[in-house]
């Protein structure tokens, strides 16, 4: 980190009453941002976010074109909040103001790209679940908030204060987008030939109804990154407010089948094909307006398209940077892909992956 940076930083906190905090640096993701437990004096402890904003391509204009988001970067044609903190606080808010357990933001600069949030602890799915604990009343509780944002429409902009942020359509050009870069990173990982025209062509053909419906289905909202290392255990709290919520600045307005897919198809820990289908069936069950057969017909399809996009853009392409742990959870993502696959009505996209990605080529 630059000296600039660092008293960019600490002139932020203590401008803002945190001064005197003692900070701890916490593991970071792929991702740019870093963060940060502020200990004060006392016992109370907060979160301090840091996403420089010189390190992302820009983010979607509103009305931008397909050509224009093109031309701007991967963050604009896949709809990437690039880290935005005006996208986090105002999602933050959205959030909370329906009961649920976004993170308190204390103080906030997002031309700087800081911000003081809400500690809400070290309780994640994926560790609580590691530990022994049943994950069967967490992931109840977690379909359950999927529920409660899903009875109503959200709005085109969220706002709060001075943060205001669009919440866009995970449209179906930011789904090809993504998906398609499986057929960038992943031949080069595999140390397969790349994709003929043809395979790419027959590959377009056979993804786009998939797109189109996950488009036409786009109604509610998204946090887009919905799963066990994302979502935190609060037994203290009441109903679905029991679910902390991490993570979100990416959220956007999708098929109500998405955040599932992430949460019931996790690329980090194994979700048995029972426990996903129960789920389901509480989700459908209390949304009993869905017609039950086109939304799991919706879900496979989408699941699959995400399972691409996280072979490629997420773990190959992290694996080929030199983040070499990603390889350990592509066997489990390859198996749920080929789980999806399985259902008839992908038979032609199982018969794509099966003609020019031999077994060997999925690891």
């Amino acid at each position: 980190m630059s000296s600039e940076r660092e008293a960019a930083k600490a002139a932020f906190l203590k401008a803002h009453g945190f001064g005197d905090v003692r900070r701890q640096p916490l593991g970071g993701d792929a991702s740019t941002r870093s963060y940060e437990r502020l200990h004060r004096e006392g016992g109370q402890s907060f979160i301090f976010m840091d996403q420089p904003p010189a390190l992302e391509s820009v983010v979607c204009p509103p009305n931008a074109t397909d050509a224009e988001r093109l031309a701007l970067g991967y963050n604009a044609a896949a709809r990437l909040a690039a880290g935005s903190v005006a996208a986090f606080v105002a999602t933050a808010d959205y959030l909370r103001q329906r009961g649920l357990s976004a993170p308190r933001i204390h103080a906030y600069d997002v031309a700087q790209g800081l911000a003081v949030l809400e500690d809400l602890g070290d309780g994640l799915y994926a560790t609580l679940i590691a530990e022994g604990q049943d994950e069967r009343p967490l992931y109840e509780a977690a379909v359950d908030l999927q529920v409660v944002l899903h009875a109503e429409t959200p709005p085109d902009v969220l706002t709060v204060d001075e943060a205001r942020w669009p919440l866009l359509t995970y449209d179906a050009l930011a789904l090809k987008h993504a998906t398609d870069t499986f057929l960038e990173w992943w031949p080069q990982f595999a140390g397969i030939p790349a994709f003929t025209p043809e395979a790419v062509a027959e590959w377009d053909a056979l993804w786009a109804p998939v797109w189109v419906r996950g488009e036409a289905g786009a109604s509610v909202f998204t946090h887009r990154d919905y799963h066990a290392q994302n979502l935190l255990w609060l037994p203290e709290r009441k109903g679905v407010a029991r679910v902390g919520l991490l993570d979100f600045q990416d959220a956007l307005r999708a098929h109500p089948a998405w955040d599932l897919t992430h949460l019931l198809q996790d690329a980090r820990r194994d979700v048995s094909a029972a426990l996903e289908a129960a789920m389901l069936d509480r989700y459908l069950t209390a949304r009993s307006s869905v017609e039950r057969e086109a939304f799991i017909a919706d879900y496979r399809a989408l699941a699959a398209s995400n399972a691409a996009r996280i072979l490629g853009r997420v773990f190959a392409r992290q694996a080929l940077l030199g983040r070499r742990q990603y390889e350990a959870f592509m066997p489990r993502t390859w198996r749920y892909l080929e789980r999806n696959l399985a259902d008839p009505a992908l038979a032609d996209l199982k018969a794509w992956f099966d003609r020019y990605v031999p077994a060997e080529a999925r690891r």
